[in-house]
């Protein structure tokens, strides 16, 4: 206990933030281990043309997921990762349970993503894998780009970062009715930014 609390007075002696930015972007350099998805510092937004005036955002806070890490095999990697469709936030309660209502959020509780292959070099790179959406399974493939790795909030930890979008069609995964199909696109654009921590 007294090296953890030595360890943190001299980072913030030397002044903390110099040591808060990511050390290395080499997949090769990343620590080993198990990475849990640091919920506070994710988001995931949507955007859907709205009758061609606007691309409508929203966001989903309930996000979770993890992947055990091997630099070695880095290639291999199996992210998991899931989203709670009730949790659609248009800032307007009632539009959020309206738009629950499309993705029939109580018969499908969980939206979700498993990775199948990962390709990349300098930090760019895709991620494939199974998007499990309104009941339906299919391929999908993200673009990502790696933040990098290092220490984070504290000297102790580690924690790498990610940036990503891809693009679905609603209408592959079964959410159509004659309200979405006349006022809204079917083309969805998905953003998201993530951290995890190591465990």
């Amino acid at each position: 206990m007294r090296t953890a609390v030595a360890a943190l007075a001299m980072w913030a002696a030397l002044g903390g933030a110099a040591f808060a930015n990511p050390s290395t972007q080499d997949p090769l350099k990343v620590p080993a281990g198990t990475y849990a998805l640091d919920k506070r510092h994710a988001s995931l937004t949507v955007k859907v043309v709205h009758m061609g005036f606007s691309h409508y955002t929203m966001r989903f806070d309930g996000l979770d997921g993890g992947f055990s890490y091997d630099p070695a095999n880095w290639q291999t990697t199996k992210v998991a990762f899931t989203v709670d469709p009730n949790s659609v936030d248009t800032n307007d309660p009632s539009f959020n349970r309206q738009i629950a209502g499309y993705f029939e959020a109580d018969k499908y509780p969980t939206i979700s993503f498993v990775s199948t292959n990962i390709e990349g070099q300098e930090g760019k790179g895709t991620m494939t894998g199974d998007l499990t959406f309104h009941g339906v399974t299919k391929p999908v493939t993200l673009d990502v780009t790696f933040g990098g790795a290092g220490h984070g909030v504290t000297p102790l930890g580690t924690r790498l970062g990610f940036s990503g979008s891809t693009r679905i069609k609603r209408s592959d995964f079964g959410v159509t009715s004659f309200l979405l199909n006349q006022f809204t696109d079917d083309d969805v654009d998905v953003i998201f930014e993530v951290e995890f921590e190591k465990k």
